[in-house]
């Protein structure tokens, strides 16, 4: 017994795959989504390449108020602070700090925290460590 297509011919079958054969694997396998007309033309060799910052100046996402160095170190404090020790106070973020494997830079400077206060979230505790939290637009 022969096992196909019950509702369409063979021929029909293979002008189907290929009428979706794009969506089904994607533009890297040659069958891309993009008609040919559609896709930039490289820069000629007299031309400067595609950027995303044309006037030169790389705009990140970072917040009113803080500098992309400030952003990357609030992160890197987060990564050692988990949820899990929050709302929590200097000993709680230091133990999980410590469980975390986190740098001894970052340790030292909870350290240095105030004893009696109780963090909410990690932009607390950055604060708290001397440094700026994004400034909200009214």
């Amino acid at each position: 017994m022969e096992r196909g297509s019950s509702k369409h011919a063979p021929r029909v079958d293979d002008q189907m795959s290929q009428e979706v054969r794009g969506l089904v694997q994607g533009p890297g396998t040659g069958g891309s989504r993009v008609e040919e007309f559609r896709e930039a033309e490289p820069a000629g060799e007299d031309q400067p390449g595609a950027t995303t910052a044309p006037a030169g100046d790389l705009r990140t996402g970072t917040p009113q108020g803080m500098t992309s160095q400030d952003v990357e170190a609030r992160s890197r404090l987060g990564r050692f602070i988990t949820m899990t020790a929050l709302p929590g106070d200097r000993l709680a973020l230091i133990a999980n700090a410590r469980e975390n494997e986190a740098p001894d830079d970052l340790v030292a400077a909870l350290e240095r925290l105030p004893e009696g206060t109780r963090y909410q979230t990690v932009s607390e505790v950055w604060a708290a460590l001397g440094h700026r939290n994004e400034t909200t637009r009214w």
